[in-house]
This record gives C-alpha cells, structure tokens and sequence, in this order.
C-alpha cells in the first residue's frame, strides 16, 4: 500500500515533469557574447550589433569558423552562404539616414551583415535587407541591398571578434571588423549638410520656425557648411524684417553681409553694414574689426574700429581695436600707444596679460594680430 510520502513525491514529480516545457529556459551567459557599437557623424548614426567570439588557439580563416567565400552550410535554406561577420544571430547594421558605403548609396534602415572573405586579402561585404534570420544559413543573394568590395588589413593579434570605429571626421567613419590578425574595414559617408537642412527645413513648418534665432541658426548653418545661398538669404531676411517675431540685430545683419560676400557682393556686404553700423554694441564692432582684418580688409577694419572708439569713448576695447588695426597696417608706433591705453582700462588679468604680452610683440615690430 503506498504511504503519504510516496504518493506526495510522486504528485510533485509529475507536477515538474508536466509544467517544465511551459517553463522559460535558464539565462545562462553565451559563448560568444553580444554587444553593440555605435557612431554619430554629424546628426546621423550608424550602430552595429553582434555576437564577439575568441579565438581560443584555434584556426580562423578558411575554417568552419569563418569560411571562404559562400558555402552550403549544412542547415537553413542557404545553398551559398558568406561569413555571419560573427556568431550567433545576424550581425546588423542600422543606418538613421541615407548614407554612403565605399561610395556607393545606402537607405536608412536595418541590415543583416555579412562578409565574403577571399583567400587573398580582399573580401565582399554584404548589406542584405534580411536582418532577422540567424547567421548567413538562409542568406539569399536576391535579398542583397548593397555589395562592396573591400581590401583587408593586417592589425595586432585581437583575441575576441570586435567591430569599431577607427577614424571618424565631421562626415565619414571607417568601421572595422578586427579578429585574429585581420581587418575588414569600410568607409561610411554621411551627406550631414543635406541632412541638417533638411530637418531644418521641416523643423521650421513646427514650433522652431516661430522663433527669429531658427531662421538666423539656419541661415548662419547654411552659409558655413555650403547650403543654398538664396535659401540662406531667405531665411536671414526673415529674421531680419520678414516675419511677425524678426528683428534687426548687428549679428543677423552679419550674417546677410557674409551672404552677399559669399555670393561675390562683397561692396554690397560692406554697404549693408556701413548703414547699420549704430545698430552694433561695443565688442559686437570690435568683432566685425577683427573680422574685416582676417578678410585682408585693413583700412576698412581701421574705420570700424575708429567709429566704436567715437562711440564709445575710451572704454574696453576700443583702444584694443585701434592697436590691431593699425598693427594691421604696420603701423607700429601708433599700435603701441593704443595698447598702452588698453592696458590702462582692461578689465580683468586676463585681457591685462594678453595685452600685455602683444606690447612686447610690438616693441619686437611684430604684428598683434
């Protein structure tokens, strides 16, 4: 006759055995362990995600670690598969704006990553529109978004797989896939002025574009970085006397005037801000100076900054102004007595010892500027 105990296991054993293939598996650490790498270049940003498997001592390429060329794997629906560029899943590659690759085009998106490893060091790498399977075992060549041919390189032994981004410059990023003693790196280029004006241009039928500094922020970024000029003149117009909120300032006024010496108008620019020259505040005229200095307009810059020393009589920087000038000029003499007036009234240690160390500049007859 079965006791209560007996019959008590056996009621909990089947409980487990019953309930355990509804029950979750356990979160054990892999192998080969996952991460994720990202870059922004400009406003955009490429991410990659992948699996990070070692070495271990053991034979990498040309294996069944990371074979050559594409190959029937044994499993999936693949018949010729490249590389999974790591282990596990698909390694994917996200895109949040249109981009370049090697200098061919690429839509924003998610990618499945592969890579056709040649027995030289060259390889193909692999952008497929397939970014959900796991590896390359149903890679599909039809469902390729994009092939470039890439020249590998040799790089210090790097024991667990790892993607980066080696050099980075105001539009490109070089990726890279390291492993062992080998690199599969490719450039990315980001068309970042086409992109920032264009979320301008839709920023501005929103909440920003009810603001003058947007329309001076667009005009001054589209001036800078090679945007359309007329559009530049548009918006700068705009905050200058075109809508509900504009307003003359001496700085949009600067921008309008950097506009039209852009466009070759450049005794237009300086009419603009002949007419307005009251509109301007003491170290907003002693800027427009330098400004006019660093143009290679030396007389010009002389009467800016003898205009602001009229206006603002014997006050920081006036005097500071007249002795880059005349520097400028190579006007020394006249130079060294404005600066020994500067000294006098500078505000604060700093301006004293920058003035200060360009008085020893002159007596050197070298210019301040």
């Amino acid at each position: 006759m079965m006791n209560f105990f007996t019959h008590a296991v056996m009621v909990v054993g089947f409980a487990v055995m019953t309930a355990f293939p509804a029950m979750a598996q356990i979160n054990q650490p892999r192998g080969s362990q996952q991460a994720t790498v990202s870059q922004t270049v400009g406003v955009s940003t490429v991410s990659i995600d992948y699996s990070r498997p070692s070495v271990r001592e053991r034979e990498v390429w040309g294996t069944n670690l990371a074979h050559y060329g594409y190959q029937n794997l044994g499993f999936g629906t693949s018949t010729a598969a490249p590389w999974r560029a790591g282990a596990n899943e698909n390694t994917i590659i996200t895109f949040s704006h249109d981009m370049k690759v090697e200098g061919k085009p690429i839509k924003a998106g998610i990618y499945g990553l592969h890579i056709a490893i040649n027995e030289d060091n060259t390889a193909t790498i692999i952008f497929s529109n397939n970014s959900t399977s796991w590896g390359s075992f149903f890679y599909d060549q039809s469902e390729d978004a994009l092939r470039v041919d890439i020249t590998t390189t040799t790089v210090p032994h790097t024991e667990v797989l790892t993607f980066d981004f080696d050099e980075v410059t105001a539009t490109t990023a070089k990726a890279a896939l390291k492993w062992e003693k080998k690199a599969f790196p490719f450039t990315i280029e980001v068309p970042v002025t086409d992109i920032v004006l264009a979320e301008i241009r839709n920023g501005m039928r929103n909440q920003p574009g009810f603001n003058r500094q947007t329309w001076e922020q667009a005009a001054n970024y589209a001036l800078n970085n090679g945007g359309d000029l007329n559009e530049a003149m548009t918006w700068i117009d705009g905050a200058i006397a075109g809508q509900f909120f504009s307003q003359k300032t001496f700085a949009n006024l600067q921008i309008k005037a950097g506009i039209l010496n852009k466009m070759g108008k450049q005794s237009e620019a300086l009419a603009l801000m002949d007419d307005n020259m009251d509109v301007g505040s003491i170290l907003e005229l002693h800027q427009y100076g330098r400004q006019l200095i660093g143009l290679g307009l030396k007389d010009k810059a002389l009467e800016v900054f003898t205009f602001n020393a009229k206006k603002n009589k014997d006050t920081w920087p006036v005097h500071y102004g007249l002795a880059r000038a005349h520097s400028a000029n190579g006007d020394y003499k006249n130079a060294l007595k404005h600066l020994e007036k500067a000294l006098k009234n500078a505000p604060n240690d700093a301006s004293r010892g920058r003035v200060a160390a360009n008085i020893e500049k002159l007596k050197k007859s070298e210019d301040i500027n």
